[in-house]
C-alpha cells in the first residue's frame, strides 16, 4: 500500500498539470502571455521573478545583466560573454540550447520516440518526405527547455542555414506530462524547419518547436517574427551563414528543440533522456564524411581552429 500512494500522488499531480496546463483556450492564453510578458513595471516584473525564480528553477548568475525592464526581457536574457564554452572538435555537433534530453536515439523506418509507448513519423514533423527520407538511419535528439532556463539557440556547427519552413499549428505544452497524453504533439504544434548545410554537403536540421505560453521564435536572420498570427511565406530562402556556437535565434519562453543529423551520426557518450545538458556541450559524433567532403578530418580541424565570424554573412 505504501509503495501505491506515491505513484498515486504522482499520476494525480501530472493529471493536474495537464488539465492545468492544456484544458484551457491555448492560443488565447498565449497571445495574453505574450502582451503580458512585455509589460514595463518595475514591481510587476519584480514580482514575477521572484514567483518565477521560486516555482521556475530561474537563476541568472551567468546572465549578462541583473535587472530586465519586463519579463520577456528576462525569457531572451544574454549569457556573459564566456558562460557557455563550445566543443571545438569538428567531429562534434553541440547542443544547440540548453535543455533537458528527452527521447534520442535512431529514426527506424521514419518513426521517432515521443515517449513511452507513443511515436511519431519525421515525414509529419517535417511536412516534406524528401528530407525526411534523408534521415532514414539517422540520429535524433529531443532538447526541452525548461521555463527557467537559457532561452536562446545556436549553431551546432560550422554551417549555412539555407531554408526555413514554418508550420502554423496549435500551442500545446510540451512537458513530460502532455507528451505522455497527446499522441503526436511534436507534429501538432507551431514549429520552425531550419536547414542547416555543413561545409561536405551534410544537412543538419534543427526544428524549433513551439507551446503554450511559447508559441514566438525568432532567428536573427530573418527579418520576421514566427508566432501564431503569421501568414506567411511558410517557405523562407536563405544564405546565411554561421560560426559553431553562434547564435541562431530564441524562443520568447522556454519550448523544444528537436536536432536531426544523417546517418552514421552517434549519440556522444552520457547523452540520454533526463540529461541536462548545456549550449556547446558534445550532443553528437559526426561520421568521418559528414565532417568534410573527402572525410579529411585533420584539414577539418584545422579549419575549426579559425576564429568563427562575428555575425551572419548575408540575411535571408
Amino acid at each position: 500500500m505504501t509503495t501505491r500512494r506515491p505513484i498515486r500522488r504522482l499520476a494525480l499531480r501530472d493529471a493536474l498539470n495537464f488539465a492545468i496546463c492544456n484544458r484551457i483556450p491555448r492560443r488565447l492564453a498565449t497571445l495574453a502571455m505574450g502582451r503580458i510578458s512585455r509589460y514595463e513595471n518595475r514591481w510587476f516584473v519584480a514580482a514575477g521573478l521572484a514567483l518565477w525564480r521560486r516555482c521556475g528553477g530561474l537563476d541568472l548568475r551567468d546572465a549578462e545583466r541583473a535587472r530586465y525592464a519586463s519579463l520577456q526581457a528576462c525569457f531572451t536574457r544574454r549569457l556573459r560573454p564566456g558562460a557557455r564554452p563550445v566543443v571545438g572538435d569538428p567531429r562534434r555537433l553541440v547542443s544547440p540550447c540548453d535543455a533537458i534530453v528527452g527521447a534520442c536515439g535512431t529514426i527506424e523506418r521514419g518513426w521517432l520516440v515521443q515517449a513511452k509507448d507513443s511515436r511519431y513519423t519525421l515525414g509529419d514533423l517535417l511536412q516534406d518526405r524528401e528530407l525526411a527520407a534523408g534521415y532514414e538511419n539517422g540520429c535524433f535528439a529531443t532538447l526541452r527547455l525548461r521555463a527557467g532556463m537559457y532561452h536562446r539557440f545556436h549553431a551546432p556547427h560550422d554551417c549555412t542555414v539555407e531554408r526555413i519552413d514554418y508550420v502554423a499549428g496549435d500551442a500545446w505544452n510540451v512537458n513530460p506530462p502532455a507528451l505522455a497524453r497527446v499522441q503526436r504533439l511534436f507534429c501538432r504544434n507551431e514549429r520552425a524547419v531550419i536547414r542547416c548545410r555543413l561545409a561536405s554537403g551534410a544537412l543538419i536540421t534543427l526544428v524549433p518547436v513551439a507551446a503554450i505560453l511559447v508559441a514566438s521564435i525568432r532567428l536573427r536572420f530573418v527579418d520576421v517574427r514566427l508566432h501564431l498570427r503569421y501568414r506567411g511565406p511558410n517557405r523562407i530562402a536563405c544564405d546565411a551563414y554561421l560560426g559553431k556556437g553562434e547564435e541562431m535565434g530564441w524562443f520568447e519562453h522556454g519550448s523544444t528543440i528537436i536536432a536531426l543529423a544523417p546517418a552514421g551520426t552517434a549519440l556522444c557518450p552520457g547523452v540520454r533522456p533526463g540529461r541536462e545538458i548545456r549550449m556547446g556541450e558534445a550532443l553528437m559524433r559526426l561520421d568521418a564524411g559528414a565532417v568534410t567532403a573527402d572525410g579529411d578530418d585533420e584539414s577539418a580541424l584545422r579549419r575549426s581552429r579559425r576564429a568563427p565570424p562575428s555575425g551572419p554573412r548575408r540575411r535571408c
